[in-house]
């Protein structure tokens, strides 16, 4: 038996796989009676349409403007009555969110000071903390085949060196969110089937 209306949330860089790990998780969840929302950031909100803006090179901003956005638009994303996180756990859904307290410098973190990323998400935080993070750790040279082969954020990624700092501060913020902070990091230098199994054991858990 797994607990209902619970906040999931997939992290990693990309290339890990975590829309299709949503896919499975959500499958299995279903298959329990779970009414299942999956969402991400960032959304279609004003500060959403900015973040996209700036990262497809139509204005420029710097990082901590960015960062700024995100928390913008994660407290919008949590409180929106339309379709907001904490609306649909109301309704009874089980919540799965890829990226969350980690998203504001998913693609800048090589430039920001992580303590100050945490600092300036901790009302959406006091708002709602996920049940879980399950952090998707791949090999770097993964997942840079994957954004190749796929073209995704190239422009974003355009270096190893810089996939490789983005991984690098997620483990620190993970480092210095680990006493508040529910986080699970499952090695994804694996079929997919065994990545599910080792995430769906540790939903279970869930008290």
């Amino acid at each position: 038996m797994v607990k209902k209306n619970l906040f999931i949330v997939l992290e990693g860089i990309d290339g890990s796989g975590k829309s299709t790990q949503a896919k499975l998780l959500t499958e299995k969840l279903e298959h329990l009676g779970h009414k299942v929302y999956i969402t991400a950031e960032p959304t279609k909100s004003p500060m959403g349409v900015l973040i996209r803006d700036i990262f497809n090179h139509k204005m420029e901003a710097d990082h901590k403007v960015i960062a700024g956005l995100f928390v913008a638009d994660r407290l919008h994303h949590l409180t929106n009555k339309v379709d907001g996180v904490l609306q649909k756990l109301a309704e009874g859904y089980t919540v799965i969110m890829d990226r969350y307290y980690f998203s504001s410098y998913a693609y800048h973190s090589a430039h920001m000071d992580m303590q100050w990323v945490i600092d300036a998400n901790r009302m959406s935080a006091e708002l709602l903390r996920p049940d879980i993070n399950i952090f998707i750790d791949i090999p770097i040279e993964i997942s840079m085949e994957r954004i190749v082969n796929n073209r995704t954020n190239i422009e974003l990624y355009e270096t190893q060196e810089n996939q490789t700092k983005v991984r690098e501060k997620y483990f620190e913020a993970f480092h210095l969110l680990n006493k508040v902070e529910n986080i699970f990091i499952t090695n994804g230098d694996r079929d997919e089937e065994e990545i599910a199994a080792d995430i769906w054991e540790r939903v279970c858990s869930l008290d």
